[in-house]
């Protein structure tokens, strides 16, 4: 790990002493940790490892991502080394908008209501900037007002007509929840006065659908051949597992949970609200009102091409960004991008997470690579330490029984041999 934390410095070009939240002593520290939530006894660890290869937007990238499950970093950078052949990764975002609501019921003529908000619509969304002025005076802030009209089962199970206001908000650099909630708290005694109605829920929809992130790759065939396979055939591979995924929610699903293995590591990396992006992204992938992947892969004119499109609510400040120093380093690595910028590489690390793991599917299977890095899990679990965890996890493997019980018994046979041949010592750490 130093040997890495050295390497890392150089890539960035800073000295060792300016990354001192990563290393031995990396944690949150209890005070931080305190601040941030209620009944705080303690912090709970993830391993932050680094995402390699990446090139995106012809820009070379290195991508933090916090995971516990073995072979997800390991996969996407790999994949993302195959991806470089073809110019890497092109990613793109729409600007930082979300939705905030605010429900209207009891209103005595829906109609009447709906052209009363909307003519008052310029005063509605300088009362919400007002809220906000320093967003509004940067170029953010409430930029357009949407009136929707919808039936609500009332407590009779009757359909009862209602009026559903969205707010269109450009948070800028901020993932923006607390901000939007405010402008829709704000704003509700107006929208009552003018419908005559009553408020009900006031606040953002996770449904960020106008917060687009998408990103392509295009990969000659050639540089896909492996596992014994023609570079053509892993392509293929790759193609008929998407068509699946596209005609089964049960797939889909599954398929979607690997392109979030790459997404949540680095939202969480980056201190984003990685349940926020889970939510919309899966609501989207449903808005054609049947489940459906977050990528797609084809083959075409001797190349591979995939491409992903998903809501990303993301942000560089506010929440566990500044609370948490591990997080600032996080995004340092990263080169601290602006949000648009951040969103675009997440949803790159999407697609070649996605990529990894059907083109593990589409030819030996996704067991080989994952337990053979799942070994090494078990041979901590079983109690080694230092060089030890390679050679139980070696043993593992060849004994084709990646088991607890079977590292166990490895680990022991090492102890008793080390016992036995003194001037071995030094080779085996184990507790």
């Amino acid at each position: 790990m130093a040997e890495r934390l050295r390497r890392l410095a150089d890539a960035l070009a800073v000295p060792r002493s300016e990354l001192p939240h990563l290393g031995e002593a990396a944690t949150l520290p209890l005070a931080n940790a305190d601040g941030m939530i209620e009944n705080a006894i303690g912090v709970l660890g993830l391993p932050l490892g680094v995402g390699l290869n990446f090139l995106v937007n012809g820009e070379d990238v290195l991508v933090p991502m916090a995971v516990e499950e073995p072979s997800v970093i390991a996969a996407v950078s790999l994949a993302a080394k195959i991806a470089r052949e073809g110019g890497g990764f092109f990613a793109d975002a729409d600007e930082q908008m979300l939705i905030g609501q605010v429900q209207l019921e009891a209103i005595p003529d829906r109609a009447a209501a709906k052209a009363a908000i909307e003519r008052a619509s310029e005063e509605i969304l300088r009362e919400a900037n007002a809220l906000h002025p320093a967003m509004a005076a940067r170029g953010g802030g409430a930029k357009r007002l949407e009136v929707r009209e919808l039936s609500v089962l009332d407590v009779d199970g009757k359909p009862e007509p209602q009026l559903i206001v969205h707010l269109h908000v450009d948070t800028q650099e901020a993932m923006g929840a607390n901000l939007v909630n405010t402008m829709c708290e704000g704003v509700a005694g107006t929208l009552e006065r003018l419908s005559g109605g009553r408020v009900r829920l006031r606040i953002l929809s996770n449904l960020a659908d106008g917060r687009l992130a998408r990103a392509k790759v295009r990969i000659p065939l050639e540089q896909l051949a492996d596992f014994g396979y023609t570079g053509p055939e892993v392509a293929h591979g790759i193609a008929a597992a998407s068509r699946f995924a596209d005609a089964d929610p049960y797939r889909a699903t599954t398929h979607n949970k690997g392109v979030m293995n790459g997404i949540d590591a680095v939202a969480i990396a980056t201190g984003n609200d990685w349940r926020a992006i889970e939510a919309g992204a899966h609501a989207y992938c449903a808005r054609n009102g049947r489940y459906e992947p977050m990528t797609r892969w084809w083959v075409s004119e001797g190349h591979l091409h995939g491409s992903i499109e998903i809501p990303l609510q993301i942000g560089t400040v506010g929440g566990a960004v500044k609370t948490n120093p591990l997080v600032v380093t996080a995004l340092r690595i990263l080169g601290n991008p602006p949000a648009k910028k951040l969103a675009g590489i997440i949803a790159a690390v999407g697609l070649a997470q996605n990529m990894a793991a059907l083109r593990a599917l589409g030819t030996v299977g996704i067991q080989k690579g994952h337990m053979a890095l799942h070994a090494r899990n078990l041979a901590v679990t079983a109690g080694a330490r230092g060089q030890t965890i390679e050679v139980v996890a070696k043993a593992l493997i060849a004994a084709g029984e990646i088991k607890l019980h079977r590292a166990q018994e490895i680990l022991a046979r090492l102890v008793r041999e080390q016992a036995s041949a003194p001037g071995t010592a030094g080779v085996l750490e184990a507790t």
